[in-house]
């Protein structure tokens, strides 16, 4: 199957599902067609003059990045009108986004990060594209609200990132495990590359931001420091530590090589309970993470578990090779018991 493009391969799943429409087919073209238009937009960069800061913050305060917008619109022109979508969600808006009136409504909600690891762009390191899709309750179709999207992680149909660096890569889960696309520019396609992807069982990788260890919780401190002694520590290898500030290459990495990715909760602002949104990041990456093989927790629960309460949630987030994040859990639970 290696090299056959991302459309056969989604209309040959579809095969296989009793009794599939293939309206799941078509939004998942959508997306990919999204992903495409991003990619060339991430490449021309400063020669179209879309680096640079917006003059207007998220709702979570944050600069808002001109590609960042440019991004955000791109997937919503190309989804809004294909009658697959109820509504979606999205980083850069801080409602929900409706279909308009005059398009018709699909039985799926779309939740976005429509550029990850925008603070990258302008240093020209990769950058991404993150999503997760949820079927829409059937009594919300017409009329979603914010409620409709407020579901656990493992409610989710499908999850996948695009990852924009020296090749533009898809990562895609529908439940059967984890493939990467490959896009060929000669074609205009993505082309499967990475089929079946499992993370390695064994890691010698971690990344985190070590400039907030001060504001960690012991567990964190604990397992962080371990890594850094390595043989010298007690554990049975010595470590790298990598950080590029961008989920989709931290995951990409642990897709191909290992390791673990913490984006833990600190002391610096003790009312945020984490850095990473819930719906458009941190449930998609855990189930794409835990379809390859590896576990996704907030060090104390599953992520996937989290029962969602409101659409820019901020959650913690340890994901990777299993031994790891279940090292790191235990620590955690013995952290509770004294």
């Amino acid at each position: 199957m290696k090299g056959i493009s991302l459309t056969r391969f989604i209309i040959q799943e579809q095969r296989r599902t009793p009794g599939a429409s293939g309206n799941f087919t078509l939004l998942l073209n959508d997306i990919a067609s999204a992903c495409k238009a991003i990619s060339q937009e991430v490449n021309r960069g400063a020669l179209t003059g879309v680096l640079g800061a917006a003059e207007s913050e998220n709702v979570q305060g944050e600069v808002q990045k001109k590609l960042g917008l440019i991004t955000n619109d791109i997937l919503v022109n190309a989804l809004e009108w294909s009658g697959q979508v109820a509504a979606m969600v999205s980083e850069e808006t801080p409602d929900i986004i409706p279909v308009p009136v005059h398009y018709p409504k699909g039985k799926h909600l779309i939740c976005f990060d429509p550029l990850d690891g925008s603070s990258n762009i302008d240093v020209n390191i990769s950058v991404g594209t993150i999503f997760s899709i949820l079927r829409c309750p059937s009594e919300a179709v017409e009329q979603p609200t914010e409620a409709a999207f407020l579901q656990p992680g493992r409610n989710q149909v499908c999850a996948g990132f695009c990852v924009y660096g020296p090749s533009t890569i898809m990562v895609l889960t529908t439940g059967n495990g984890v493939n990467g696309f490959t896009l060929d520019r000669g074609v205009g396609e993505f082309l499967l590359t990475h089929p079946n992807m499992r993370i390695p069982e064994e890691a010698g990788e971690f990344a985190i931001n070590m400039s907030n260890r001060r504001f960690w919780e012991e567990p964190i401190r604990r397992y962080v420091d371990e890594c850094v002694k390595g043989t010298d520590g007690g554990r049975e290898k010595n470590f790298n530590m990598r950080w590029i500030a961008s989920m989709v290459s931290e995951v990409f990495r642990i897709l191909t090589r290992g390791g673990i990715f913490m984006y833990p909760f600190d002391y610096r602002n003790p009312t945020r309970p984490g850095k990473l949104r819930l719906l458009y990041e941190a449930n998609p990456m855990s189930f794409i993470v835990e379809q390859a093989g590896g576990v996704s927790s907030t060090g104390r629960q599953r992520i996937m578990d989290i029962q969602t309460e409101s659409i820019h949630q901020r959650v913690p987030v340890i994901l990777g090779t299993k031994n790891e994040v279940e090292r790191l859990e235990s620590y955690y639970r013995e952290s509770l018991e004294t």
